[in-house]
């Protein structure tokens, strides 16, 4: 398998962040994000981004996410997607996102 057919398995998608609350619980410090990928609908995710960004921050704005990793249970909340960032030079995490405003549930490619 060549590099594009690899790439092509990943189901990337840009989604907006349409509510975020704090995942108190979680081993590490989270927010519960429910984020909407337009005609994949709402999907939620647990994000360690509480170094960098507060709820308020987060809710209304686009996010890139992996949408087909299937869903894992974070402090008794699925997590259907993942939400995609780097870290910065202390280690906290920056989000990936499109530099201009684009549809909801657009896919990477």
């Amino acid at each position: 398998m060549g590099p594009a057919e690899a790439f092509g398995l990943l189901d990337l998608r840009v989604g907006l962040v349409v509510r975020c609350e704090p995942n108190a619980g979680a081993r590490k410090p989270a927010f519960r994000l429910w984020v909407d990928f337009g005609p994949l609908g709402v999907k939620t995710s647990s994000a360690q981004l509480t170094a960098l960004y507060t709820p308020d921050a987060l809710v209304g704005r686009l996010v890139v996410a992996a949408v087909n990793l299937g869903v894992r249970t974070v402090n008794g909340f699925a997590s259907e997607v993942l939400v995609l960032g780097l870290p910065d030079a202390d280690g906290n995490v920056v989000l990936l996102a499109p530099d201009r405003d684009v549809p909801p549930g657009g896919r990477v490619y």
